[in-house]
């Protein structure tokens, strides 16, 4: 297979598609600046992504997650994901693993900022980076990696974003998308979506667990992480960008939805 690109220690012999001939249980890959495919694919081990620079969007089971700087993600074992980035410098860990265990914790997408510790661990562990061999103290510190996860996650559901399986409010969202920074006009929203404003309301609070406005905040805060990342405005900059005539609207809506102060890099 000549043309097979190999991502992450696994062979792709097709788009999407994925063979692992790896005989080890885990493994890890660094990558300085990470590059990635704008399509779905699946593989059977279990995922552990650390962002150390940048940030990235995993699209999984209807939801985009955002996994910024400092925050890793657990993605169960042949569960179908996507990747996306407009970052201008992605730097992340990337650990598989064949482990099975029991716990409830591991059969779910996870997302959580990286306590101290388990930021050590990984950052020791980037030592086997691209190691294909059998390495004895590398198999028991990363199975104690493994182990440990569920101590470590404070589960973050606040960098989920929601996608409507109803046809009629994929336009909304996609309006929504385009244009975070005005206020909602919620009778152009109902027109989009073909359907009455209180419909429109209704169907989408189901449809998605949250509010019109609060999938606006969602947009706007996960937007504002995007100009952070650029190193190009001040934070007063970024919060008129996505929509706040004040820092300290912006700040305070940032602090609501990341559970922290938004800072400069």
């Amino acid at each position: 297979m000549q043309n097979d690109k190999v991502k992450c220690g696994l062979t792709e012999h097709k788009e999407s598609e994925f063979i692992d001939t790896i005989e080890k249980e885990a493994y890890v890959w660094c990558e300085e600046d990470w590059k990635h495919d704008d399509y779905e694919h699946t593989h059977n081990r279990s995922q552990l992504t650390y962002v150390e620079e940048g940030y990235q969007y995993f699209h999984i089971d209807q939801k985009i997650y955002l996994v910024p700087q400092n925050h890793v993600i657990w993605i169960p074992s042949g569960k179908p994901h996507r990747i996306t980035s407009e970052a201008k410098t992605v730097k992340l860990m990337l650990f598989l693993f064949n482990y099975s265990f029991k716990e409830d914790f591991y059969e779910h997408v996870q997302v959580f900022a990286i306590p101290p510790v388990l930021r050590e661990m990984l950052l020791y562990a980037s030592k086997w980076n691209k190691l294909l061999a059998e390495d004895d103290e590398q198999s028991i510190f990363f199975k104690a990696i493994v182990k440990s996860l569920p101590n470590f996650c404070k589960e973050s559901n606040y960098l989920e974003v929601p996608v409507p399986t109803d046809v009629r409010l994929i336009p909304v969202c996609n309006y929504i998308n385009a244009n975070f920074k005005y206020n909602l006009n919620i009778d152009l929203l109902a027109e989009k979506a073909q359907m009455s404003v209180r419909s429109l309301q209704r169907i989408f609070k189901h449809e998605t667990g949250i509010t019109l406005q609060k999938y606006l905040q969602l947009i706007r805060i996960l937007k504002s992480v995007e100009f952070i990342d650029m190193k190009q405005y001040t934070l007063s900059e970024v919060g008129f960008k996505v929509g706040y005539q004040s820092l300290s609207a912006f700040t305070s809506s940032y602090f609501s939805i990341m559970k922290s102060k938004p800072r400069t890099k």
